[in-house]
């Protein structure tokens, strides 16, 4: 981690982000895009960059491929207030090219606190450059996508970017798939939560229950 780089919150994280120049899209950015979402929320989204859009407002996913993220999330019973969102780069490159490795390592120190703070219970990558940075060495999205994988101690599921999804239409059932697959996980969590629950739970005894409820 880089020195200097350890918050106590995801505001100072935040503002932070807004004032970095730790690489020149610091300097060619309109405005920082640190994430949004609940400090507690059960599922991080990370996504690859900022876009023109989110540029232009500071905050992820707000063109067309937030609108394509909040009908998915809504698809399987969540909303965007329920997640954090954010990217492996905090500031748009120029002309939407790739991420460069001088710009990941810059903002890798932003990223790895944001999931040190949120600690998620799942973290959803949405496409190969979000894969690359987290899962490096693992296979391509396209055989990893819709599938759990935990690594030192944290869950991924990889999914395809819905930028992706909006450029080629065969990717939307795919894509829909994942996410159900996330519900499918989450659910498995939650109903291994009861079974625990109810076996820590004491069974009284009619007596016991008298005493207890009487």
């Amino acid at each position: 981690m880089a020195a200097g780089l350890d918050f106590v919150d995801l505001p100072s994280l935040s503002a932070a982000v807004h004032s970095c120049r730790r690489c020149p899209l610091g300097h060619s950015r309109t405005k920082a895009v640190p994430g949004v979402g609940p400090a507690g929320a059960r599922i991080m989204i990370v996504g690859e960059a900022p876009g023109q859009n989110e540029d232009q407002q500071g905050e992820p996913f707000v063109g067309a491929a937030g609108k394509l993220l909040d009908q998915l999330l809504g698809g399987i019973g969540l909303s965007r207030a329920d997640v954090f969102i954010t990217n492996i780069l905090k500031c748009r490159p120029p002309s939407n090219r790739d991420p460069q490795p001088l710009e990941v390592e810059a903002c890798s120190p932003y990223l790895e606190q944001q999931q040190r703070l949120i600690k998620p219970e799942v973290v959803l990558l949405l496409g190969r450059h979000a894969l690359a940075r987290l899962l490096p060495g693992y296979e391509s999205i396209s055989r990893l996508h819709g599938k759990v994988i935990v690594k030192d101690g944290v869950t991924y599921i990889p999914v395809y970017h819905p930028a992706a999804a909006l450029y080629n239409s065969f990717l939307m059932g795919p894509l829909g798939q994942d996410f159900n697959a996330v519900k499918a996980y989450l659910d498995r969590v939650d109903e291994r939560r009861r079974v625990l629950a109810a076996a820590a739970t004491p069974v009284l005894k009619p007596e016991e229950q008298l005493t207890l409820f009487g």
